[in-house]
């Protein structure tokens, strides 16, 4: 593994924090990482008391060990949650420690600890990009942070760390990167650049999905989803992400639902409201994904990318309300809430048509009868 010599290429005494959660742990990713320390005599330390969704709470403890320890930089291993909650550490330590002071609009440029970011799933793009999630505690709104100081100063990608995770992670990753990657190419602030790497993305999405998630063993299909992941945070980096997006991180941060699944839940209905804003757009997703056929016209490509979304929808198993135990008044009661927070975000101004906050209430509402 070249971390050693990565961290050695930073001026003076290298002291590391692992920034991770138990499971990597459990699954021995974290002891090789920690041999790989020792054995290029590095003082270092470990913070692994992170969760899903991590909060500005997790955050400040993680911080506190930091600060305790004496340490300068950090390595994030693990999923979207141990990687944004290391980019927060390296950024919050330097910075003000309160989650609203990075609240959108806001775009944070300032002080941050060097940051190496080692990936353990092929989804979330955190790696690549200059956006860290995070829950507020005290109203359970997620927010996204943002800005060129939450770039991981350096990544290391290897597909075979992915070898543990189980089915349903494949699926909820993949299909996460899957988002990423229309809503870059679909995206207002999209350019040639973006538009290039999305569309790799997704067509590495359309070719390998279905391979990894029927048979987990096949190394190529995994290290396919991986490239694709990295392609796809590449690609919404640059152009930004839209609706789906903007309304997944409320019902991930209120309901609890992992990021990738609340983003598949919703992807179906957001793009058959947002397909009159970019149909040609959205024609050219379906042939990458290979949904549609190249010489199909847009008309019958798009109707060919609702009817494949639902299809992924049955075969990745994504869940519904009702599955999740959600009851429907419970979800009711939030929608109001969750559309405010949906467009206080800034990402739906992104989208090829941009939705009222009524707009994304009946988009929330077509939830309750999936």
């Amino acid at each position: 593994m070249e971390l050693p010599n990565i961290l050695k290429s930073l001026p003076g005494e290298v002291r590391p924090l692992v920034v991770t959660d138990k499971m990597m742990g459990q699954v021995g990713i974290v002891d090789i990482i920690c041999a790989r320390l020792r054995e290029a005599g590095l003082t270092f330390g470990i913070f692994d008391e992170v969760l899903p969704d991590p909060t500005d709470e997790m955050v400040l403890a993680g911080i506190d060990v930091l600060e305790q320890g004496g340490y300068n930089c950090v390595i994030a291993v693990g999923g979207g949650s141990p990687l944004d909650a290391g980019k927060a550490i390296a950024v919050m330590s330097q910075g003000s420690r309160n989650i609203l002071d990075y609240r959108p609009p806001k775009e944070y440029a300032g002080e941050a600890l060097p940051l190496v970011a080692i990936p353990t799933t092929a989804g979330t793009g955190s790696e690549i990009t200059h956006h860290t999630v995070l829950v507020h505690t005290a109203t359970r709104e997620k927010i996204s942070c943002r800005g060129e100081a939450f770039m991981p100063w350096a990544a290391i990608i290897d597909y075979e760390l992915t070898k543990t995770k189980p089915k349903r992670l494949i699926a909820d990753n993949a299909l996460d990167t899957l988002t990423h990657a229309i809503e870059a190419y679909v995206s207002r602030k999209r350019t040639m650049f973006s538009d290039r790497i999305a569309l790799e993305s997704m067509r590495l999405v359309g070719r390998y999905l279905t391979r990894a998630y029927l048979d987990p063993t096949d190394m190529e299909a995994r290290e396919g989803l991986m490239l694709s992941a990295t392609l796809g945070g590449l690609a919404f980096t640059n152009a930004s992400i839209a609706l789906v997006h903007a309304m997944s991180r409320p019902l991930g941060g209120t309901f609890h639902v992992p990021h990738g699944m609340s983003n598949a839940m919703l992807l179906f209905a957001v793009t058959r409201y947002s397909i009159p804003g970019a149909k040609d757009r959205y024609a050219d997703c379906s042939r990458a994904i290979g949904l549609a056929d190249p010489d199909d016209q847009d008309d019958v490509a798009v109707e060919k990318f609702l009817a494949g979304i639902k299809e992924y929808n049955k075969i990745f198993a994504v869940p519904t309300l009702t599955d999740l135990g959600i009851g429907a008044d419970d979800f009711l009661r939030e929608i109001e809430r969750m559309a405010d927070e949906a467009i206080t975000s800034g990402s739906p101004n992104n989208n090829p048509r941009i939705p009222t906050k009524q707009d994304i209430v009946e988009i929330y509402r077509t939830l309750v009868t999936a």
